[in-house]
């Protein structure tokens, strides 16, 4: 895929949390196509977070693919470690996923130096992989049976995660995605002003 989109001309993919996990994450753990398909599979393991380029998907200053939670975080120069606690994602009230943030270290596991580049790891709810929606409290006990059932026998599928990675210059910009995409749509603004500006 090579980090090019199959959006039109003037489209820039910009998801939320929520978008992640509802209409990508959950779709590629039911094995049903993604539209649209633009996020590639990449394996972790092989590559240091500026090696992206190219593989991932592309949005600016951030890459974005599929990956298997069980994989190994170690890279051919580093590792990437959990920090901070784990936060929800939610839609329409319901908890469906979970995000982790991890930071990349170069050199070995727990002997490492921290670098710049954060990493988001999205995870489905426990059965978050059903599309209809998130699993009342009121359910049954034989449709929870099923739904076991369902888990297990989908282990592979419900072990996929989508990550966002990015480089960060300061703390602030680690939880840049938290205030959704109103944050940005004012940012292009000030910035075409800025532009405007210039030319002026």
């Amino acid at each position: 895929m090579g980090g090019a989109t199959d959006l039109p001309p003037g489209f820039h993919f910009f998801p939320s949390d929520e978008d992640l996990v509802v209409h990508f994450l959950r779709r590629k753990a039911a094995n049903l196509p993604c539209r649209p398909d633009i996020i590639p599979t990449v394996l972790l393991q092989h590559y240091n977070p500026w090696e992206l380029n190219g593989t991932a998907l592309q949005a600016g200053n951030q890459w974005y693919f599929f990956s298997h939670a069980a994989q190994s975080r170690i890279s051919p120069n580093g590792y990437w470690n959990p920090i901070g606690a784990d936060e929800t994602v939610t839609s329409s009230g319901c908890i469906v996923g979970l995000k982790k943030t991890l930071i990349f270290c170069t050199g070995e596991p727990s002997k490492g130096f921290k670098t710049n580049w954060i990493m988001h790891e999205y995870h489905l709810q426990d059965g978050g992989y059903n599309v209809s929606g998130c699993s009342s409290s009121s359910s049954s006990s034989s449709s929870r049976k099923s739904q076991r059932k369902r888990v297990h026998s989908s282990t592979e599928s419900n072990n996929w995660v989508i990550c966002r990675v990015f480089e960060s210059s300061c703390g602030s910009q680690v939880n840049f995605h938290d205030e959704g995409t109103e944050l940005s749509c004012l940012d292009e603004v000030f910035l075409s002003l800025d532009d405007y500006d210039e030319k002026s």
